[in-house]
């Protein structure tokens, strides 16, 4: 045992070490940022102890699928949406949308979900990296590009495929943003400005991909009556590129599919007999978009999340609205866009069904710069680890957390965290099992979680009883050889 003075010893506490191994009493010792010493730690100096006694000591969770590709950049004022429920890193770009490269005034839907026409400012994927290095921000993030980012900046018409040219000059942005730490890239063939994109046009885009054994993310080009054919196109996609391949929030949508996961997991089974494939979902029965009036009549409810040509109907039902002004549900969703939206069309046995699958990993899917959010963006994790595992018993403890951290930090090839190890950086977060809930609901989508007594990000304090200490000891972490 070294008598060198070590930053910090969290003690007395439970470990559960993230790769789904049996949890075990164990001290966690931290020195520069990473774990240096596990063990019975109690002779060894440290200049700073947290007593764990009756807590999980966890690695820091991992959100797979997140739009923060701006709110890294803000500065953090209060509690925190991701910092507050335990989450330590962050994959932004997802759903084909990234913050970079563009430099463009009014982007189309879904990229203005990111925010408004200031943001969109980095003409290369290299600058958006180096603002996160210079803004120093709260959590780590690994960032992708987005498929329909590139055509944007590409294309002057969405509502075609690219021509040999155009995906010849997206393709070498791409390789760019490869070479400058982007983990990889992810498409959204569902949005308007990307569905007229053909496999092939994804798969000739992608082709820096296969060479830096990136990694690639699909939000489906349906999820509901033509998600077989959706799913079976992403996986010949991933085939065609020889790399792993992640299906975003991988859910069921509308009432005539409810019970249909069962078929689409059982696809996904047989793909990854033959490649590398996984998905990530989310703990809720309700998703949050864009509005889209095609989505109303599949849905048995519709809440309005923002609405720029009606800000006052941010908050508030659209069948209630429609109904109260005398108009079709549909012509209310056209007349308030560009809007979001909240739908509750999914079955929670599909929900529970996919969350509990071997190759789920969770990701928040949340929309940081909407009037009023999907309460995904503040509670994902602790009700993952509340609600399904201590109420429901969908999956043990030790299961739930290898979802959210070794598990995804494997998938997306985030060396040296995910795992309480030694050498592994020391992202953690301390909780009580029997006290950890979220409190975010739908009518009050900003409450913070309960039972998280600290988080840790690269050996700092970051967090502690849900309230920030440090909003700057995150790190932008970029693609190396994998």
């Amino acid at each position: 045992m070294t008598e060198k003075m070590l930053d910090l010893i969290i003690e007395n506490g439970t470990v559960i070490d993230g790769t789904g191994a049996p949890r075990k009493a164990c001290d966690v010792g931290v020195e520069g940022g990473r774990i240096t010493l596990l063990g019975d730690l109690r002779g060894v100096p440290a200049a700073q102890r947290f007593d764990a006694r009756d807590r999980i000591v966890a690695p820091g969770f991992i959100d797979v699928h997140t739009h923060d590709d701006q709110l890294l950049l803000e500065p953090v004022d209060g509690p925190h949406p991701k910092l507050s429920q335990g989450v330590t890193t962050v994959i932004t770009g997802n759903c084909g949308i990234s913050l970079a490269p563009l430099v463009m005034r009014d982007p189309p839907a879904p990229l203005s979900l990111l925010g408004d026409d200031d943001v969109w400012r980095f003409s290369r994927f290299a600058d958006y990296l180096d603002a996160l290095d210079d803004a120093r921000p709260a959590l780590n993030a690994a960032c992708l590009v987005g498929h329909t980012t590139l055509r944007a900046r590409h294309m002057a018409s969405l509502d075609r495929s690219a021509t040999r040219d155009e995906i010849a000059r997206m393709s070498r942005d791409l390789a760019e943003a490869l070479e400058a730490g982007a983990i990889g890239m992810l498409t959204g063939l569902y949005y308007p400005p990307a569905r007229a994109a053909s496999a092939q046009e994804v798969i000739d885009i992608g082709r820096p991909l296969s060479a830096a054994r990136g990694v690639l993310t699909m939000h489906l080009r349906d999820e509901s009556d033509a998600i077989d054919d959706a799913l079976r196109e992403a996986l010949q996609i991933g085939r065609a590129l020889a790399i792993d391949t992640v299906v975003s929030h991988h859910k069921i949508i509308g009432r005539n599919n409810h019970g249909h996961s069962t078929e689409t997991l059982a696809m996904l089974d047989a793909a990854s007999a033959h490649q590398s494939v996984c998905f990530d979902c989310y703990p809720y029965n309700a998703s949050s978009t864009m509005l889209l009036p095609a989505r109303v009549k599949q849905s048995d409810e519709v809440l309005v999340t923002w609405s720029k040509a009606d800000p006052t109907a941010a908050g508030h039902s659209l069948f209630a609205l429609a109904k109260a002004r005398n108009v079709d549900p549909e012509a209310l969703a056209a007349s308030l866009t560009p809007a979001g939206a909240i739908y509750f069309a999914m079955s929670e046995d599909d929900v529970s069904r996919i969350l509990a699958h071997p190759m789920s990993m969770i990701g928040s899917d949340g929309l940081a710069h909407d009037a009023q959010p999907h309460p995904r963006l503040w509670g994902t994790f602790p009700r993952v680890l509340g609600h399904y595992t201590r109420e429901r018993r969908l999956f043990t403890l030790e299961t739930a957390i290898h979802k959210m951290t070794a598990l995804s930090a494997r998938r997306f090839g985030l060396e040296g965290r995910g795992t309480i190890a030694l050498g592994y950086c020391a992202d953690l977060v301390v909780f009580d099992e029997q006290r950890i809930a979220d409190h975010a609901t739908f009518e009050h989508p900003t409450r913070v979680s309960s039972g998280i007594d600290a988080v840790i990000v690269n050996g700092e304090f970051a967090c502690r009883d849900g309230m920030p200490v440090n909003v700057h000891a995150g790190r932008v972490i970029r693609r190396v050889g994998r």
